[in-house]
């Protein structure tokens, strides 16, 4: 793909991110943008969409895209950071209906400062910030995070079961 992949999710509608991502796809045309939007009421007019994606696909267009948009869940965190790419994360506001509280934005404050994590405002910040990763990995992959296996060290394992076993 190496454009931009987003993702609102596998539990809840987050219609403001779908549709600032449309909006910055409509802005940027030479740049492909697909946006995996569950269950919102917002049908992008100017991305590829899909409602839902099998694990398999969803893991395949992170790892293929120069820039990964999500919401601030931690899967979508482990996701970038298991495939190395930056991820630009808008967080879910209960004052706007998008989750129950507002962990999210704890959730935000904590992980936003790490190398390759970015937390935009609002969506507004959002698109800038979108453009302005983008420019920058053309020089210097975007400061990606170091990418992370998803199973633990063989060496950790087997001291584990060395230790369970004796």
């Amino acid at each position: 793909m190496s454009g931009v992949f987003v993702s609102v999710g596998s539990m809840m509608p987050f219609d403001r991110l779908t549709r600032a991502m449309d909006e910055w796809a409509a802005a940027n045309p030479h740049i492909p943008v697909e946006i995996q939007i569950g269950r919102g009421d917002y049908e992008p007019r100017h991305a590829r969409w899909v409602r839902k994606l099998p694990l398999s696909d969803y893991q395949a267009r992170v790892q293929a895209c120069a820039l990964f948009v999500a919401h601030c869940g931690m899967g979508s965190i482990i996701s970038a950071i298991e495939a190395g790419k930056p991820i630009l994360m808008l967080p879910r506001l209960a004052t706007q209906g998008e989750h129950n509280t507002d962990h999210q934005l704890a959730t935000a404050r904590h992980v936003g400062t790490r190398p390759g994590l970015h937390v935009a405002a609002d969506s507004d910040d959002l698109k800038a910030r979108a453009s302005a990763l983008l420019a920058d990995a053309a020089h210097d992959a975007a400061g990606a995070p170091a990418p992370i296996s998803r199973f633990a060290d063989p060496a950790f394992t087997a001291r584990i079961r060395a230790f369970i076993e004796s």
